[in-house]
């Protein structure tokens, strides 16, 4: 995951994933613009192993996080130095979660992403709906829907990872340490919705498998 190299920043060319937008309005007799971002819809799952008790999350570079934590002068030649910013760097800690580029309802989204990500197959049924939310309201404000699913060590296949050229590390967190990571002051290399996530597991759900 950590072998990064020939690090390049060109211009964004045609994508499937994210279409660059000049919004332009009139707001109280004033003209205004706002530059934003078209991206699809997303689910969120948070995934607890009820016969281990630890929490399942994943581990994956994040091209964007590596991008910010470069400091602005060494972008300026479009290269950025691996040796002095290693990969490390971009690697983000998250709930397993996806975008909805498929035809297919919410929760079979969600149900697909645990099989692909952590490997888990789940019952359709044992997927629960916890809130609809907008994210990253600056520029995008994409739907995302947040799941939560009790899994066991049975439902464990040999599939996980991630599909095609994704590279994905499926890691366990027991609660007293996500416990522990919330009282941190950060940074830390994981989105607002991860962090939403864990406090509203903590909140809900975490004293129920502590007894």
């Amino acid at each position: 995951m950590e072998d990064i190299k020939d690090v390049r920043l060109t211009p964004l060319p045609d994508s499937p994933y994210v279409k660059p937008l000049r919004f332009i309005y009139t707001q109280n007799g004033k003209e205004k613009n706002w530059d934003l971002l078209a991206v699809h819809d997303s689910v969120a799952i948070i995934i607890f192993n009820v016969t281990r008790r630890v929490l399942v999350l994943v581990k994956q570079f994040r091209p964007a996080m590596y991008y910010n934590n470069v400091h602005p002068d060494d972008r300026e030649e479009n290269t950025i130095d691996t040796k002095k910013y290693p990969a490390s760097l971009g690697i983000a800690l998250e709930v397993c979660a996806g975008i909805m580029d498929k035809n297919k309802e919410v929760e079979e989204i969600a149900k697909e992403e645990v099989l692909e990500e952590c490997g888990y197959d789940v019952p359709l049924e044992k997927i629960e709906k916890v809130i609809s939310y907008r994210s990253g309201i600056g520029v995008q404000a994409a739907l995302q829907t947040l799941f939560f699913c009790e899994v066991t060590d049975d439902m464990k296949t040999e599939r996980g990872g991630g599909v095609e050229d994704e590279i994905i590390e499926v890691v366990e967190k027991t609660i007293p340490e996500i416990e522990e990571m919330m009282k941190s002051k950060g940074p830390l290399p994981s989105p607002p919705s991860f962090l939403f996530a864990m406090l509203w597991f903590l909140h809900n759900k975490a004293d129920k498998y502590k007894k």
